[in-house]
């Protein structure tokens, strides 16, 4: 089979690095790519916003599957559009991907369906939202309705925080007409994780539970990013991968089924451990990034297989198997991320990584010339396999120190905490 993957991040990287080992796959490409998914096939300069432009490579290629990654490009209609070619794509179509691309669809679809989650509403006007936090206790959660790379979630301290919040989403225009639209949530404590479920429209297969830590600073301070580290299996009780699959992922699927909007592909509910149980944070219509290059990791199955019993509806005919063993993925990412932060910075070190236990999966890099550079605010995941939390830990740290680039952050805690 010949395969194309969209996207050009650490999470594409990783697709495409087990997408290659399956026996399935002949020619594989990558449009746009980046300086990593060029060692697994070929990458191709492709307007991955024009669904029509994907379609016409897909059939001058004779591409026999095509992976949608991202999440905006699932919600610009392009699985849809591939399906209507009669070319097999992996990923929900637009309508069931609003799960994801509508904070507030997604809100409204929890109630709907009864599906644990935060007290919320959600508001189109400022001065009522601006009024609806003066009478919330603080901290609150503001949400961006709309797709937002990863940033349009804060959590406001204070009012004054939740004031300037609002005005940057709904006047300022941060986030374009994502912001336009806001939920706002009431604040949970506890221990977030991510679950992820492959999806075929009537049956599911989970995942182990993942912990992604999103804020940029050590201790969970500082803004939130797209990710800044994962590491899996999490040790959860007894029954809590039970528990996500009946309250959570299968009422999405039966609802979404009923709605005539059958959810095939990846479903990926971020989750709250909380003292009352486990709440919905949101929803993805994806695999996550980071949380992609760990369970990449961990997967035994060829991911050909699993993406075709998808598209196929024939998930229950698959036996999936998972390693023991545990992973650790460390983001190195920019000086000023999530900010302001410069790229084109030469990389060093990626030449000089013995272990085989690690894969370094590229997220924001190029090639100039022969040289591999910095694109982006999140630049390399070190990945490392480990018998035990401590040995992965400790062999991602490690090669973590071995890569250079000027400024170069990561957070020196990640994997601290492997249960709930």
């Amino acid at each position: 089979m010949d395969i194309l993957i969209i996207g050009f991040g650490g999470r594409e990287h990783a697709l495409a690095w087990k997408i290659k080992q399956s026996p399935k796959c002949g020619k594989l490409y990558i449009a746009p790519g980046n300086a990593g998914t060029a060692l697994e096939g070929e990458n191709v300069a492709l307007d991955i916003k024009n669904n029509q432009a994907v379609v016409n490579f897909a059939k001058e290629k004779n591409i026999d599957l095509v992976v949608v990654a991202p999440d905006e490009y699932l919600a610009q209609g392009m699985v849809d559009a591939l399906t209507e070619a009669g070319i097999p794509a992996f990923g929900p179509t637009k309508a069931a991907a609003e799960l994801e691309w509508s904070k507030a669809f997604a809100k409204n679809f929890m109630k709907r369906y009864d599906i644990p989650t935060a007290r919320s509403e959600t508001f189109v006007s400022f001065e009522e939202a601006l009024q609806y936090v003066k009478e919330e206790p603080m901290p609150v959660v503001i949400k961006a309705d709309g797709l937002a790379g990863g940033k349009g979630v804060v959590i406001a301290e204070s009012y004054d925080e939740a004031e300037d919040t609002l005005r940057s989403f709904m006047e300022r225009g941060r986030f374009g007409g994502s912001g336009e639209k806001v939920v706002i949530e009431e604040f949970l404590e506890g221990n977030e994780v991510s679950a992820h479920a492959f999806c075929d429209g009537k049956d599911v297969v989970m995942f182990p539970i993942a912990r992604d830590h999103k804020r940029i600073g050590e201790g969970d301070t500082g803004l939130n990013t797209g990710g800044m580290g994962t590491i899996a299996p999490v040790q959860v009780p007894d029954g809590f991968i039970d528990e996500v699959k009946e309250k959570i992922v299968m009422p999405v699927v039966r609802g979404m089924a009923e709605g005539g909007n059958p959810f095939r592909g990846i479903l990926f509910p971020g989750l709250m451990v909380t003292k009352k149980g486990i709440k919905t944070l949101e929803f993805n219509a994806r695999f996550g990034d980071p949380e992609c290059d760990s369970y990449m990791r961990l997967l035994e199955n060829d991911i050909v297989d699993m993406m075709l019993a998808c598209i196929n509806g024939t998930l229950p005919a698959i036996d999936i198997q998972w390693s023991k063993d545990f992973v650790t993925t460390i983001m190195l990412v920019s000086d000023g991320y999530p900010g302001k932060y410069k790229t084109g910075l030469p990389i060093q070190g990626l030449d000089t990584i013995k272990d085989k236990s690690v894969v370094i999966f590229h997220a924001g890099t190029k090639k100039e010339g022969d040289t591999t550079v910095t694109n982006g605010g999140r630049v390399l995941g070190v990945s490392a396999i480990g018998v035990t939390a401590e040995e992965s830990r400790n062999k991602a740290f490690k090669v973590s120190e071995s890569i250079l680039f000027e400024g170069k952050q990561y957070r020196r805690d990640i994997g601290a905490k492997w249960d709930i």
